[in-house]
């Protein structure tokens, strides 16, 4: 099955559960940059309850291809990231197992966020183990095929309504609080779980 999206910043569990039954992921490349979305920012589970990362950009963008996004280093965003992702994880029982991949991958400083986020999903799937191609889309099509199922803008923090098409949790032991919190970054559950994530996310697909 050969699903398209775009591409997020530290995906959440709800778009991996979305994937889950993929044979072929097409990443959306022809977009315009959508803000205020996952595109560029992602939420973990700290001690202080749910944080928002968000990673600038350089500019005030209208409509601007993804792939000319430029990400804005003049802010000190990428260490504050690091110290917050520490602080929440540094004590999850396999941090230590996944945390150099993290970093290497953040602090090679790519200069458009498309790159990143090629990148840190790369990493992802390669933590679950998932074999699944990824390709990139070569034009903008409103209307696909029926060979495509079409998942653009569904992943969306604000129509959490849409999740439940896709998503229905699995609660897994996090670091912080008696209260489960859903739907968080992967690294919130790879963190937590390690290899069992894969089964984890699986399990929080909604079947079709």
């Amino acid at each position: 099955m050969k699903f398209l999206i775009e591409s997020h910043y530290l995906p959440s569990i709800a778009y991996f559960s979305a994937l889950s039954s993929a044979t072929e992921i097409v990443i959306e490349r022809q977009e315009n940059f959508v803000k205020q979305t996952y595109r560029n920012r992602c939420y973990i589970h700290t001690s202080q309850g749910i944080e928002q990362l968000t990673v600038p950009l350089t500019s005030k963008h209208g409509k601007t291809l993804i792939t000319d996004i430029r990400i804005d280093y003049s802010q000190k965003w990428l260490n504050n990231h690091w110290r917050t992702i520490q602080s929440a994880y540094g004590k999850a029982p396999f941090y230590e197992h996944y945390v150099d991949d993290l970093e290497k991958v953040l602090f090679r400083k790519n200069e458009f966020l498309y790159d990143l986020n090629i990148q840190l999903l790369s990493m992802c799937l390669a933590w679950l183990k998932w074999k699944v191609t990824v390709s990139e889309s070569m034009s903008y099509e409103k209307e696909l095929p029926d060979t495509v199922t079409d998942l653009r803008s569904l992943i969306n923090s604000k129509k959490n309504d849409l999740l439940a098409k896709f998503y229905s949790p699995v609660e897994y032991t996090q670091v912080f609080g008696n209260t489960f919190v859903s739907n968080m970054s992967l690294i919130d559950l790879i963190f937590c779980e390690g290899p069992a994530s894969a089964r984890i996310v699986k399990a929080s697909a909604v079947e079709k």
